[in-house]
């Protein structure tokens, strides 16, 4: 099985050792995005939901890039900052995909990356 590193300017750079994202003949496994306005490099936290709308946004280019959609997705990883954070990030969250939703845990940890409030990481099928 080939693996290819999936890179765009259109999301983050990442903030250490790993790559956007990586892609093999099956699936695309999108590593964890947290709110990072890729054109200015600054962080969006500003309130959850222009948070959660700046991650879902890095997940779509990163999608694009490797040439497929939140259709493809089948399981998402999300990590809160505060459960208390769940309900507005779910709202914002559900308006990504269509009704067949992908499997997914949503966990509230100490902290996160740059102390934002949200990161979610992806696994998507590369053919439908």
């Amino acid at each position: 099985m080939s693996k290819q590193i999936i890179r765009t300017e259109k999301a983050p750079a990442p903030i250490g050792p790993y790559s956007q994202a990586v892609k093999t003949s099956e699936f695309l496994f999108i590593s964890g995005q947290v709110a990072i306005n890729p054109s200015t490099n600054e962080l969006v936290t500003d309130n959850i939901i222009n948070e959660t709308h700046q991650v879902m946004k890095n997940i779509d280019a990163i999608l694009k890039e490797a040439g497929l959609t939140f259709k493809h997705v089948v399981k998402t990883s999300i990590f809160l900052s505060d459960m208390n954070l769940f309900t507005q990030v779910n709202e914002i969250y559900a308006g990504y995909f269509d009704a067949e939703f992908p499997a997914r845990e949503t966990i509230a940890v100490k902290t996160l990356p740059k102390n934002v409030n949200l990161e979610i990481s992806i696994t998507a099928v590369v053919h439908l």
